[in-house]
């Protein structure tokens, strides 16, 4: 649905986007990370028709952003960062011009206006101006209006900024809803857990490259090693540690627990409970430690690159 090859924007001297290249697939989830500035809002305008490239191509379900600009708006919804709202004219007049503009009917309008409105809990409001709307309302308004053609193709720029987490989940219940409707979706956010949550893959930008690219569990695996293991015994450890396999290697370790690295804890994670049992050694709890994405996010804002 999404194929970009060696993408590269300048502006001037300065090269916003510089050889990005991207697949995603029909009903597949990804998250562009990174920090202010690395050039993923530029990617998503370039994806859209909005920028042209300076060098590199890309193409939406089939049709080439550049030469086919108006097929590839008409198969994509797009969320942008900083969202233009005509604040006099009320909820409903204002996804009614834009459905125009989509060459939607009225009828069609009308009812997907509705139902959207409706699921983002604005239906209440949709004789409103939107002036009067709040940042979180005006924030869904936006939302609606991506999705009210019903594209096959979402560009979610920070979709759940300034809203509650009432609402930020009501964003992210419906994006989950749309991947199992086969949507294609790229999300740029800062929330890290939010992009855990929601993506397929997840694809890390730095200075207008991609410099990482993987599934949350593939970037892990990457970048911070092996899993880090947790056993708790019921009473104190008692040598345990000193018994231990030579490949282990220990982390960190309390009065009744332990943290451990250990090269395939597939193969060495029961044969631990068992020697255990056969000790009479009683276990709480044997479990992988968990590592948020924060830690590769933060990781590579701080080292500039992808590394492990």
């Amino acid at each position: 649905m999404i194929e970009a090859v060696s993408l590269t924007k300048q502006f001037g001297d300065f090269v916003a986007v510089k050889d990005i290249s991207l697949n995603v697939s029909e009903g597949e989830v990804l998250a562009l990370l990174g920090p202010n500035g690395a050039g993923k809002t530029t990617t998503v305008r370039i994806l859209g028709s909005i920028l042209k490239p300076t060098s590199g191509r890309a193409r939406i379900a089939g049709f080439d952003t550049v030469t086919q600009a108006k097929a590839v708006r008409r198969v994509i919804g797009l969320l942008t960062e900083f969202p233009g709202l005509y604040l006099r004219m009320k909820g409903l007049d204002y996804l009614r011009f834009f459905g125009e503009l989509q060459g939607m009917s009225g009828e069609m309008i009308q009812q997907r206006s509705e139902e959207l409105l409706r699921r983002f809990e604005l239906w209440h409001a949709h004789d409103m101006q939107v002036g009067k709307y709040s940042k979180g309302m005006k924030q869904k308004l936006t939302l609606v209006r991506a999705m009210l053609h019903d594209p096959q193709v979402l560009f979610l720029d920070e979709p759940t900024s300034a809203m509650d987490p009432q609402s930020a989940k009501l964003v992210r219940d419906s994006i989950a809803g749309l991947r199992r409707e086969k949507r294609t979706i790229v999300i740029c956010t800062h929330n890290l857990a939010e992009a855990e949550q929601l993506a397929d893959r997840i694809a890390i930008v730095h200075q207008g490259q991609i410099i990482g690219q993987g599934t949350p569990v593939e970037l892990k695996a990457r970048l911070l090693g092996d899993p880090i293991m947790e056993i708790r015994l019921a009473h104190s450890l008692n040598g345990l540690v000193d018994k231990l396999d030579k490949r282990v290697k220990v982390v960190a370790a309390g009065e009744d627990w332990i943290r451990y690295t250990v090269p395939n804890p597939a193969e060495f994670n029961p044969r631990l409970l068992n020697e255990l049992a056969q000790q009479d050694v009683p276990v709480v709890t044997l479990s992988e430690v968990p590592r948020s994405l924060e830690e590769i996010y933060l990781r590579i804002v701080e080292t500039g690159q992808m590394s492990g």
